[in-house]
Formats: C-alpha cells, sequence, structure tokens
C-alpha cells in the first residue's frame, strides 16, 4: 500500500478503534501449496495483549477449520485487512477548481504469524466475537443461550491469536485540503445524496483534531 506522511496513522488508540468498530476482516496468506489464500472473518481486538511493548496489536479470529487448513495457519506469516470509513468524494462538491474524483478511506494492514489456539481458547474467541457483536443490543445474545449446539460446532472451528509485528495504517482523509473545503465536503457526505456517509464525514472531522 502507498504510504505517504500525510495520510499515515501512528497512533494506537485510533488503530485500535477502527479494528473494533469495523471487525470484519480479510486474511490473506501465501501457502506452499496453493498460493494465495483469501478468507472473510469477524476479528476482535484482544486487550489483554495490548500492554506489552511488542504488542502494539494484537488480533483473535476464528475460522472453519477446513479454511484454516487452506491458509496453513499458523506455519507463516499473514496479513489481516480491516477496513474502515470509506467512500467516494465528487468534484462537484469541492465548489472550486480544479479538482478530479477520489476516494477517502481509512485501512489496517495487520501482518504477523498467527498463534493456533486449542479448543478451549477457540471456543472463548468463539464467545467473546458473539459478546461484541451482540453489544449493540439493549438484551444481547449469549453464546450460552445454545451451549450444547455451540460446543458441538466449535469442534469445526480454528480460532487464532494473532500479535503484529506489523501495523500500517492508513487514513485518507482530505487532509491536504483547507478547513473549510474539507467541511463543505463533510456537509456533503452528511446531506443525503448519491455517495453520502455520514461515518465518513465524522472520520474527516476527528482526523483534523488530532494532534
Amino acid at each position: 500500500m502507498l504510504q505517504q506522511e500525510i495520510f499515515q496513522v501512528d497512533d494506537s488508540g485510533w488503530i485500535r478503534g477502527l479494528a473494533r468498530a469495523h471487525p470484519w476482516a480479510t486474511l490473506i496468506s501465501h501457502t506452499a501449496d496453493r498460493g494465495l489464500v483469501v478468507s472473510h472473518l469477524p476479528v476482535l481486538v484482544d486487550d489483554s495483549r495490548q500492554d506489552t511493548e511488542d504488542a502494539v496489536l494484537t488480533l483473535v479470529g476464528h475460522l472453519a477449520r477446513t479454511d484454516a487448513a487452506k491458509h496453513e495457519l499458523g506455519s507463516h506469516e499473514v496479513v489481516v485487512v480491516l477496513q474502515g470509513p470509506h467512500g467516494y468524494i465528487s468534484p462537484v462538491w469541492y465548489e472550486v477548481t480544479p479538482h478530479v474524483p477520489t476516494w477517502n478511506f481509512t485501512v489496517l494492514h495487520v501482518h504477523g504469524r498467527p498463534e493456533v489456539l486449542d479448543p478451549t481458547d477457540t471456543y472463548d474467541v468463539l464467545s467473546a466475537t458473539v459478546d461484541h457483536l451482540e453489544g449493540r443490543f439493549p438484551e444481547p445474545w449469549r453464546l450460552a443461550q445454545s451451549d450444547a449446539y455451540a460446543h458441538r460446532i466449535a469442534a469445526a472451528v480454528t480460532g487464532f491469536r494473532l500479535t503484529a509485528t506489523r501495523v500500517t495504517a492508513k487514513a485518507k482523509l482530505s487532509q491536504d485540503e483547507r478547513e473549510e473545503v474539507v467541511l463543505r465536503l463533510a456537509r456533503a457526505l452528511e446531506s443525503g445524496q448519491p455517495y453520502a456517509s455520514p461515518e465518513l464525514a465524522r472520520a474527516m472531522r476527528d482526523i483534523r483534531r488530532k494532534p
């Protein structure tokens, strides 16, 4: 990924915040037998590992056991991609020229070698994933409500922990534009017209408030 200083993000709080808010991830492996293997899955930030010097970001996740085997999970480094707010920016919205269309986005690339978890820890990852995703409901559903069934299907699942050896974080959010232009774009993204994205507008405002 092209990295430019103006769009580079090193703030660990911002990085973890994006991962928590956008847990749907893409896992990419380069395997000995199959070459590139790509899967999609939810991941969680493992807060128990965040206070050590070598753990800028630690993720946990799970795959079907057959999928994990295709990735040869645990035998080599992988990349997990997490996509935050993003969207199309029309040149019409700038109201000044010259401008061309662009795409604003936020993204994390998390590199590391996964640690394959045992069945007990895998079940804990499944339970924590449910708790995280159900947390928005006033009466969250818990995995224990289907405990026997959940334990049965968990036998076909492989959990993993990925402690990042490298994290590349990018927030391309019009930081190269004047503040009044950014606010104009944000208002357009909040207007309900095509490509509107209040979440992207909020990200554009927030990034400018960071020191």
